[in-house]
């Protein structure tokens, strides 16, 4: 009957041990599936483009320079308060209107906007940031729009 238990304690032990090694792994390994699922998101809000500038003045938009194609209706002494962006027409696969953006490697144009207005069809990977009747115009590459 001794010999029984002891055969019985080992036992338990190997299958604590077994438990302790089996359970740790899972414990401690790294999560790699959320980091593999987050992946398509980011990349996908993500894009580098090419950056300008317009003004709400006719001879740069449609006939109505004081909405937006989304409707979004400015303010004609300060349009550039509400922070408009207009995208190129292939970037609408990635935001829509009404998305919140960040701007990085913009210069003073770093920071958030928001997407309410589309570019003329012939731009490809652009944005077009809003501004106003007495500000200069502008232009930059590498800059690196992403949805928040």
């Amino acid at each position: 009957m001794k010999h029984f238990i002891l055969k019985y304690i080992k036992f338990l032990g190997i299958v604590v041990i077994l438990c302790i090694v089996v359970g740790s792994f899972y414990c401690l390994r790294p999560v790699h599936k959320a980091i593999v699922m987050q992946y398509p998101i980011v990349l996908k809000s993500m894009k580098v483009v090419s950056l300008s500038t317009y003004k709400a003045d006719t001879t740069e938009t449609d006939s109505s320079p004081l909405v937006t194609a989304s409707g979004f209706k400015l303010d004609s002494l300060n349009p550039k308060k509400h922070r408009v962006i207009a995208i190129s027409r292939d970037l609408k696969e990635l935001f829509s209107f009404g998305d919140k953006v960040m701007l990085t490697n913009a210069g003073k144009f770093n920071g958030i906007w928001f997407i309410h207005d589309v570019m003329n069809k012939r731009y490809k990977n652009k944005i077009d940031i809003l501004i106003n009747p007495s500000d200069r115009q502008l232009s930059l590459k590498g800059v690196l729009i992403s949805k928040i």
